[in-house]
C-alpha cells in the first residue's frame, strides 16, 4: 500500500485525540487516511451507513461497545470490513481474545509499525476478496447470460468440459434427436458424431482449451444422430472460462434454408451416377475441360484413371444383384482420399477417373498408391457377404506434349494398363512424355525462357509463413520462386521448374533463391527462413564454396537459414547429403527434410541426417482427417522426431478439420493456404540485376 491509495477508516473511541494518533501513524507509513471519529454506537451506525468504509479500529480502553458488539453491528452493514483492536497494552492472551471475538488483530497503541503493518495486511487482504467476489460475480452473470443465450439462440449449443458435455439448448436437442437434458448431459461429445470425424473434434477442443481456434473457424464433421438428411455439421468452437475451470462451447449454425431447396438437390443428383454418387461420363469430361482451359490457383493438374482389380470375381463372391452395393462403397472410400478442389465422375464401367489438383506428378503418384494401400486394408461388406479388393491406378500429368483430351485420358489409362500388368495393387505415373520429341522441344523453349528470366532478373521470392501449433514465439517462412513472363504475368513453378530439372538449370534457380532469402533476411527481422536445395546442388561440388563466399560477403548470420532437401533425393543420394548438411551446421544452418513420411515409419535417416525439422509431406494431409491409417503413421512421426528433438512441421495444410487434426497428433507447426498464400516479397533492384547476370548466368553453365 502507498500513499496514492487514500482509506476510509472509522475510528471506534471517547477520546479525539486517538483519531489525531491513528491518522498521523498511517500517514507516516504512506497511507492517506481518511478518519471518521466515532464515540458512540449510535454514530457508528450512521457512519456505516453513510460512508463506505474500509477499516474499523477500535480502542477497547475507551469505547462502549465490546469487539463482539461492533463486529455484530458492522456485520449489518458491510460484514467484509475488517475491525482491528487497539489498546494501552497488548499481550498474546489478549490478542487471542480480541481474534476470538472477532478483531483481525489487537495492537498497542503506541506501537505504530505494527499498527501500519496490520493495517496495510487487512486492507489488501480486503481489497483481493472484493476482487475475487466481483471476479465471481461477473463470472456467474456471464454464465446466466450464456445460459440465456443458448436457450433463445437457433443455432445448436453445447457446453463442454474435458470432453464432457455440461448443458445444451433445445436447438442441440432437437439437432441430435435427444428427449431432454438428461439424455445429452454428462456423455462424451464425441458420441454424436462419426468415427471419422472425431480425430479432427478432439483436436479442435485442444486448441480452444489452448487458445489457438479462431472463433468464427468451422470444423465439418459428419453425425448418424442428427435430424440433417445429409448427416453433416459445421461446428465452430469457443473457450470460456468459468469458476470451476475453462470449457468449450460448441457451437451448429442453424442451416441454410436455400442451400437446402429440394429444386437444387434434385438437379444436382440428376447429374450423378446413382452407384459411386460421382459424376456421370458426359457431366464429368464437361467440368474437366473446364478445368483443364484454365490454369490451377497452384500446382499442376494431374488425370487419374481408378479401377477395381478382378471386378469378377468380385461378382462371384457376392452376386451380380449386390456388386452394385459394394462399388457404391468402394467409391465412398475413395471419396474420403478427394482434396476439396478434385472432381471425380464414373468414367466407364467399373473404373473412376479423377481430375486432381496437386503440387507435382509425384504427389498424385503418391495419392494413388496411399488409396490403394487403403483399400487393401478395408472389408467391404453386403448382405451376409464380405469381401477383399485391390485396385490400380494411372496417373498422368497435364503437359504441352498432349494436343487434345483424347491424348491425354489415352496416356492416362496406358499408366494404369502398365500398372494393371505389373500385377495392379499399384499407382503408375506415365512419364513416357518426358522422352517425347516433342518434350525435348518444350524443354528447349523454357530453357530459353528460364535464361531470359535469369539475365532480366524476373524471378521472384514469395513466403509462405509457418505458422506455429504450440506457440507464435518465432517467426518463419518458407521461400518459394516465382517466375514473370516478358509480358509481366505470373507463370506457375509447375510449369517451369520441371523443364528446368530436365534441363540441369536448378542449381542457377537455387543460387538466385539463396542469395534472395539473404537480401530477405537483411531486409526484415524475420526468426528463420526455409529455402529448398535441388538434387543438382547437393551432387555439385561448387555449391558450398559458392554459399561460403556469399554468407561472408553480407555478413550473415546464418543461424537464420535453414536449407531443405526432399527426403527421396536426400535418401538417393545420402552420403552427398550428409557431407553438405555437416559443412552447413558448422556455420550454423540448420538442416531440414521435406516431403517426409510417405515411405512410413522409415526414421533410419534421422538417425544418419539428424534434421532440425521435418516436414511431414502434405499428399498426407488430404486423407489425414478421415484416414485413421494416416493418422497413427503421422502420430509415429511425431514421436520419433520428439525422441529426437526433431521440430515438425506439416506441409501443404488446407482447412480447419487437418489443422485440429495436427492438434491432436502433437505436431509442432504447419504451413499451407490455410495459414496464408504464398505473398511475393521482394522485387527487382538495378544492383540485384547485376550480379543475377554475373553470376548465375555463369552457373547454369557448369
Amino acid at each position: 500500500m502507498n500513499g496514492r491509495h487514500s482509506i476510509s477508516i472509522a475510528v471506534l473511541t471517547e477520546n479525539q485525540d486517538d483519531v489525531a494518533l491513528i491518522n498521523s501513524s498511517l500517514r507516516d507509513g504512506g497511507h492517506a487516511a481518511h478518519c471518521h471519529w466515532t464515540n458512540n454506537p449510535k454514530h457508528l451506525r450512521e457512519t456505516l451507513a453513510a460512508e463506505d468504509v474500509e477499516l474499523l479500529i477500535l480502542n477497547c480502553d475507551n469505547y462502549p461497545d465490546t469487539v463482539r458488539q461492533v463486529i455484530k453491528q458492522k456485520d449489518r452493514f458491510n460484514p467484509e470490513v475488517p475491525v482491528i483492536a487497539i489498546q494501552e497494552k497488548a499481550d498474546e492472551f489478549s490478542i487471542q481474545k480480541a481474534m476470538k471475538n472477532g478483531a483481525c488483530d489487537l495492537v498497542s497503541i503506541g506501537n505504530k509499525d505494527r499498527l501500519q503493518s496490520v493495517v496495510s495486511r487487512e486492507l489488501r487482504a480486503l481489497r483481493v476478496e472484493r476482487a475475487l467476489n466481483s471476479t465471481i460475480h461477473s463470472a456467474t452473470e456471464y454464465k446466466k447470460q450464456l445460459k440465456d443465450y443458448m436457450q433463445t439462440s437457433a443455432d445448436a449449443i453445447a457446453l463442454v468440459e474435458d470432453g464432457i458435455i455440461t448443458d445444451v439448448n433445445e436447438s442441440w436437442l432437437k439437432l441430435f434427436r435427444a428427449a431432454s437434458n438428461d439424455e445429452a448431459v454428462g456423455l462424451p461429445l464425441m458420441d454424436n458424431f462419426d468415427s471419422d470425424s472425431q480425430a479432427a473434434i478432439k483436436g479442435a477442443l485442444v486448441a480452444a482449451i489452448a487458445g489457438k481456434w479462431a472463433s468464427d473457424e468451422k470444423l465439418i464433421a459428419k453425425s448418424p444422430v442428427t435430424s440433417d438428411d445429409i448427416n453433416e455439421v459445421h461446428l465452430e468452437f469457443r473457450k470460456f472460462a468459468f469458476e470451476n475451470g475453462p470449457c468449450v462451447q460448441v457451437k451448429v449454425s442453424a442451416p441454410d434454408k436455400d442451400s437446402m431447396e429440394p429444386t437444387k438437390l434434385v438437379h444436382d443428383a440428376l447429374k450423378r451416377d446413382p452407384t459411386t454418387l460421382f459424376f456421370h461420363r458426359a457431366q464429368f469430361i464437361e467440368r474437366l475441360q473446364k478445368r483443364l482451359a484454365r490454369k490451377p490457383s497452384s500446382g499442376t493438374h494431374v488425370l487419374a484413371y481408378v479401377k477395381v482389380d478382378n471386378f469378377g470375381e468380385v461378382l462371384d463372391k457376392v452376386g451380380i444383384l449386390n456388386s452394385d452395393e459394394i462399388l457404391g462403397q468402394f467409391a465412398e472410400a475413395l471419396r474420403k482420399r478427394l482434396h476439396p478442389r478434385d472432381v471425380a465422375g464414373r468414367f466407364e464401367g467399373t473404373s473412376i477417373m479423377v481430375l486432381l489438383e496437386r503440387g507435382s506428378p509425384r504427389d498424385a503418384e503418391v495419392w494413388g498408391n496411399q488409396l490403394c494401400e487403403s483399400i487393401r486394408k478395408s472389408t467391404f461388406e453386403v448382405a451376409d457377404n464380405s469381401t477383399q479388393l485391390t485396385c490400380t491406378v494411372g496417373v498422368c500429368a497435364a503437359n504441352e506434349v498432349y494436343c487434345n483430351l483424347e491424348e491425354f485420358v489415352a496416356a492416362t489409362v496406358d499408366a494404369y494398363e502398365v500398372g494393371k500388368e505389373a500385377g495392379g495393387n499399384t499407382a503408375m505415373l506415365n512419364e513416357s512424355a518426358d522422352e517425347d520429341s516433342k518434350q525435348k522441344e518444350f524443354d528447349a523453349i523454357w530453357v530459353k525462357h528460364l535464361k531470359s528470366a535469369l539475365m532480366d532478373n524476373r524471378f521472384r521470392l514469395a513466403q509462405l509463413p509457418i505458422a506455429g501449433l504450440r506457440s507464435d514465439g518465432i517467426e518463419m517462412y518458407d521461400l518459394l520462386v516465382r517466375m514473370l513472363d516478358e509480358q509481366g504475368n505470373s507463370v506457375l513453378p509447375s510449369e517451369f521448374l520441371p523443364a528446368a530439372e530436365r534441363s540441369n538449370m536448378m542449381k542457377s534457380i537455387d543460387r538466385f533463391m539463396i542469395r534472395s532469402a539473404i537480401d530477405f533476411c537483411m531486409e526484415s527481422e524475420v526468426d528463420r527462413v526455409f529455402v529448398r536445395l535441388s538434387k543438382q546442388s547437393v551432387l555439385d561440388s561448387t555449391t558450398l564454396p559458392w554459399m561460403d563466399q556469399e554468407f561472408d560477403k553480407h555478413e550473415f548470420d546464418c543461424t537464420r537459414l535453414v536449407m531443405q532437401i526432399p527426403e527421396r533425393d536426400a535418401a538417393k543420394h545420402i552420403k552427398q547429403t550428409r557431407a553438405i548438411v555437416k559443412k552447413l551446421r558448422k556455420i550454423g544452418v540448420g538442416f531440414a527434410l521435406e516431403h517426409y513420411g510417405i515411405d512410413r515409419e522409415k526414421f533410419q535417416i534421422l538417425d544418419i541426417l539428424k534434421p532440425d525439422y521435418i516436414k511431414v509431406d502434405g499428399e498426407l494431409m488430404h486423407s489425414l482427417t478421415t484416414d485413421k491409417e494416416v493418422q497413427k503413421s503421422v502420430e509415429k512421426i511425431v514421436r520419433a522426431a520428439n525422441e529426437r528433438k526433431i521440430k515438425s512441421i506439416a506441409e501443404r495444410v488446407e482447412n480447419a478439420n487437418a489443422m485440429a487434426v495436427l492438434f491432436q497428433l502433437g505436431l509442432d507447426y504447419m504451413q499451407g493456404h490455410y495459414v496464408n498464400e504464398p505473398e511475393v516479397v521482394l522485387q527487382d533492384t538495378q544492383k540485384r540485376r547485376q550480379t543475377s547476370l554475373a553470376e548465375l548466368t555463369a552457373a547454369s553453365s557448369n
